[in-house]
């Protein structure tokens, strides 16, 4: 049997009446507010209610907005990983049946507490910052003797996808003057780090191009407004991103399209260095686009190359990839079938040369070599870089059961983006959930959890959302709900938003929806022990106080040889902590000074963080 808990404390605050509307509620179930019944779902089909107290809200968020409320001591969650076909299909049902009845943000909390299972239990007291940017708790028996026991700092994966592509995102329009894209490139890192976003993910080879210096593609035209023309006074654009995003305590994951050779958008001919002219044989035409053939041999090696290339000469924190590996499929307008992708030489040299897979299952292990051959090659190279992609949301119709459209990427993209984090060929994963909580074919929460199941390796998931889909489709509370869900699933632990497009512009106040909810105070990115990590020496910390000084400055020197990629500032007033993390390049802090009447801060610890997010050794400095 699988329990849906009850909801009334929800829906009584959000106001529910009984005549609210109901959408494809079954005939079997009164048509009438929630909060008076507990819906049982048995694996078989069959349901039943019976009365139920009223539940607070889940802990977990109770915690994250600073409330205090108990959690009823019955909720048991929902059928655990690995539960069959039909739970899994009477859990969508539920979700359906809640949200008809439930308004947004008490389904955002519920979604994220049902798929939790209510499992675990952290203190009913948690941060509540003192700032947009800075957290403040108050653990009174902390001991400043043990770096063990001081208070933790968030850890959450805040990425955003910067499209250079058609001009989505940057720069606003091909052959900018240099110093102008550099204006709007810092003006994007200078936001993100307004809401306290973490890391920025630019697109960096668009279809078979460079917004870098490279031996092996031409210059993009979306740069310059002319391919294979580099800006005029020779600055390198990916450097200059790489450089600003650390010195801001941003990270920069380049992110590269693997075989898209020319996109609709692009209007300037092919220079020599395109593949398409140095190797017509291995391009194909496929409707608007020309495709780099996944079949060929060569194409995968100068993809592999390209993107080692990258990451050799620059100081990047990822590689990511995008949905785009055999290309969306094309219908032919008079037929109204769909095209098929033009790889017949590639196919017939496979089959002569004796290979047996089908048709399907060749082009699905073309794309599954790359990505094997990328997270081997990118981790010789340099052992700290993550690898990671942003595949389809979902990668099967009715995976999990009752989800879905028609569409496949496993049958349509040849992309079995399952296999490739079940196979652990990934540092993180960030499908592409775009759709809305409650849109009852393919629900935001059931995706992610499905997603999450299949991690069986402990990556990190840090799901993507439409972000730019308000307000032309969603409020803002969409975002932030998704946020506040993502947060609330055991083994998600970010989100990355598309696209920058949205935070310049601020639809809906989306940016400030963000501050004064999950993005309220700075986060730390996530661990990741399994490409190793080092524990970096305490840093040298001093700090000057006088009298009627309106801030104590602290000055920070790292240890002999050591670069930190982030600071942990803590400092102490009273029993009360406020926790803060700044950039690695960063060597000066500013501690408020007391207001009347409010404890002066005593003790300050600065803590280093090495660029795959390991802690390093406190510092500890009295304040005098």
């Amino acid at each position: 049997m699988m329990r849906i808990g009850s909801i009334a404390a929800m829906v009584h605050r959000g106001g529910l009446s009984a005549d609210a509307p109901t959408r494809s509620i079954p005939r079997d179930l009164p048509q009438k507010p929630l909060g008076e019944v507990e819906i049982h779902l048995g694996a078989d089909g069959s349901r039943r209610q019976q009365a139920a107290p009223p539940p607070a809200p889940p802990r977990s968020f109770l915690a994250e907005r600073g409330e205090t409320r108990p959690v009823h001591g019955r909720c048991s969650g929902v059928a655990p990983a690995g539960a069959g076909q039909s739970a899994q299909a009477d859990f969508v049902w539920s979700l359906r049946r809640i949200h008809s009845l439930c308004p947004r943000p008490a389904f955002a909390l519920l979604c994220a507490s049902i798929l939790a299972g209510c499992a675990s239990n952290p203190p009913a007291v948690v941060a509540r910052p003192a700032t947009a940017a800075m957290t403040t708790v108050d653990p009174a028996r902390v001991d400043t003797a043990r770096s063990d026991t001081l208070p933790g700092v968030r850890r959450e994966f805040r990425g955003v996808w910067v499209a250079t592509v058609d001009n989505i995102d940057w720069p606003s329009r091909p052959g900018l003057p240099a110093d102008s894209q550099r204006a709007e490139l810092i003006a994007i890192l200078d936001r993100a780090v307004q809401l306290n976003l973490n890391a920025i993910v630019l697109q960096v080879r668009p279809a078979g191009d460079a917004l870098y210096p490279s031996r092996l593609e031409p210059w993009s035209e979306y740069l310059t407004g002319r391919a294979g023309t580099p800006p005029l006074d020779g600055y390198d654009p990916l450097r200059f991103a790489v450089e600003e995003s650390h010195r801001r305590g941003l990270e920069l994951h380049a992110w590269f399209n693997p075989y898209r050779a020319r996109h609709p958008s692009a209007k300037t001919p092919y220079t020599a260095e395109h593949i398409a002219v140095r190797r017509p044989d291995v391009v194909r035409r496929y409707g608007a686009y020309l495709w780099m053939d996944p079949g060929e041999p060569e194409v995968r090696a100068h993809s592999l190359a390209v993107v080692l290339d990258v990451v050799r000469r620059y100081d990047i924190d990822g590689v990511h990839l995008d949905d785009y590996f055999y290309p969306y499929p094309e219908t032919d307008t008079a037929t109204n079938q769909p095209i098929d992708f033009p790889d017949e030489p590639s196919w017939r040299r496979y089959v002569a040369g004796g290979g047996t897979l089908s048709r399907a299952d060749w082009r699905r292990e073309n794309v599954n070599t790359l990505i094997q051959e990328l997270y081997e090659g990118i981790h010789r190279e340099k052992p700290w870089v993550r690898f990671g992609i942003s595949p389809f949301g979902f990668w099967k119709p009715d995976y999990p059961a009752g989800t879905g459209t028609r569409f496949s990427q496993h049958d349509q993209l040849y992309a079995d983006a399952r296999k490739w984090i079940r196979e652990g060929w990934v540092d993180y994963y960030t499908p592409q959930l775009y759709w809305a909580i409650s849109r009852p074919d393919l629900p935001y929460p059931v995706l992610l959890r499905w997603w999450i199941e299949q991690n069986v390796h402990d990556r990190h998931m840090w799901p993507g959302n439409f972000t730019s889909r308000v307000p032309r489709e969603w409020r803002a509370e969409e975002i932030t709900d998704q946020v506040w869900v993502t947060r609330g699933i055991p083994g998600a632990t970010g989100n990355v938003h598309f696209s920058m497009k949205a935070f310049m512009q601020n639809p809906d106040s989306l940016n400030e929806r963000l501050l004064r909810g999950p993005y309220r105070d700075r986060a730390l990115v996530p661990a990741t022990p399994w490409l190793g990590g080092r524990v970096l020496a305490a840093p040298a910390v001093s700090v000057q106080t006088g009298s009627g000084w309106a801030r104590y400055p602290v000055r920070i020197e790292p240890a002999a040889g050591e670069e930190p990629r982030w600071w942990i500032v803590r400092v102490r007033r009273g029993t009360a902590w406020t926790v803060d993390v700044i950039p690695g390049a960063q060597r000066t802090y500013q501690i408020e000074a007391p207001a009347a009447g409010q404890p002066a801060p005593s003790v300050v610890v600065v803590t280093p963080v090495d660029r795959l997010g390991t802690e390093g050794t406190p510092a500890y400095t009295s304040i005098r």
